[in-house]
């Protein structure tokens, strides 16, 4: 096995040094954490992860290799990826290292990802840089201090379908906004007969009232939501006409396009074992993977907050029943559990369209 050097670079001047695996080569991007055990896959292939660097804080990935079935997208999302070690001899084949090998991904083991998380939850998220099969430093914190910031890119149309398409179905019509759209999120939908008509981030308001559809969903997507310009201006012109589901970005956006407000967080949510507190004194645990929240002061009146942190009391979920709204922050289709709240979400969204 061929050993390559690596080095992670961030923009406050820290330097990280590792073994390489993948090609070489080098990337910026927003570094992040995942707190999963499992399901490294999944969040690799999540299209809310594009453009960042993923570190995740379970000492070993690749423990079941590469389970390719699951993953949530047509190949890794995120510019990288950043762990303490990686499986050489994994259930199955083929491993990570393998994989990244195969796909010409990026990536870097034996960081100290424990410290590493330790400071983005103190001093918040940050641009770093990876170079593969170099030990160069300097180079690396010089790439990280130039990246652009996260709000000043535009990442959705990069994941966001190119043209409209159907998965059909024997019950309710429902559209949807690919933002950046999970494999889930489809197949939580197909399981329950939706007849969906799936279109792309920049779709007129026009053309989704051409399909006639029983409601309007709007996906998971990466970035700050306000970004967004094209998909908040058509879901405005879409209030009070259809009703509304949203998960993730689709949660942001709905905000944003009732007057609402965004903002950034320190270093996100992300990962399968979040606690949230629904209205009624529940308490459930779930899959994450957001860097921005909706301010909850900034809902307009007959909004209410139906999901809340309970970690941090941001809002996690809201509703508007005379406008029929219901969004969530989290991902009720990822189910990192049993269930979770796929069947709390998913089943009331088609209760409440009849």
């Amino acid at each position: 096995m061929n050993t390559m050097k690596a080095v992670l670079g961030l923009e406050d001047g820290q330097v990280i040094h590792g073994e390489g695996f993948g090609v070489d080569g080098e990337c910026t991007g927003e570094l992040v954490f995942n707190t999963q055990m499992s399901g490294y896959m999944e969040a690799l292939s999540d299209p809310s992860y594009y453009g960042q660097i993923l570190m995740f804080t379970f000492p070993t990935i690749g423990n079941y290799g590469v389970d390719q079935q699951n993953m949530q997208s047509q190949g890794v999302k995120t510019r990288a990826m950043v762990c303490r070690e990686i499986c050489e001899k994994p259930e199955t084949k083929p491993s990570v290292r393998e994989f990244f090998e195969q796909k010409k991904l990026m990536g870097m083991c034996g960081a100290d990802t424990r410290s590493l998380t330790i400071k983005t939850r103190v001093h918040g998220t940050m641009r770093a840089a990876l170079i593969v099969d170099s030990d160069d430093g300097e180079s690396a914190v010089r790439l990280a201090k130039s990246a652009p910031l996260p709000d000043e890119i535009t990442p959705i149309p990069e994941v966001s379908c190119k043209a409209p398409y159907r998965i059909p179905g024997k019950g309710k019509r429902i559209a949807i906004i690919d933002l950046g759209l999970k494999t889930n999120i489809l197949t939580s939908l197909s399981r329950r007969k939706g007849d969906l008509y799936i279109f792309p981030h920049d779709v007129s308001a026009d053309d989704i009232f051409a399909a006639e559809p029983d409601c309007l969903f709007l996906t998971n997507g990466p970035g700050d939501p306000k970004q967004a310009t094209k998909t908040i201006e058509t879901v405005k012109k879409c209030i009070g006409q259809l009703p509304i589901f949203g998960i993730c970005m689709g949660n942001q956006i709905s905000a944003l396009a009732l007057g609402g407000d965004t903002y950034k967080l320190k270093f996100g949510h992300r990962g399968g074992n979040q606690p949230v507190k629904y209205y009624d004194g529940r308490i459930f645990i779930t899959t994450q993977n957001h860097g921005y929240a909706v301010d909850a002061d900034s809902l307009p009146d007959g909004c209410e907050v139906t999901f809340v942190n309970a970690n941090d009391g941001t809002v996690e979920g809201f509703e508007n029943e005379a406008l029929k709204i219901n969004c969530v922050q989290f991902h009720p289709e990822a189910h990192a559990g049993p269930m979770d709240t796929e069947c709390h979400y998913f089943d009331g969204l088609f209760r409440r369209i009849g």
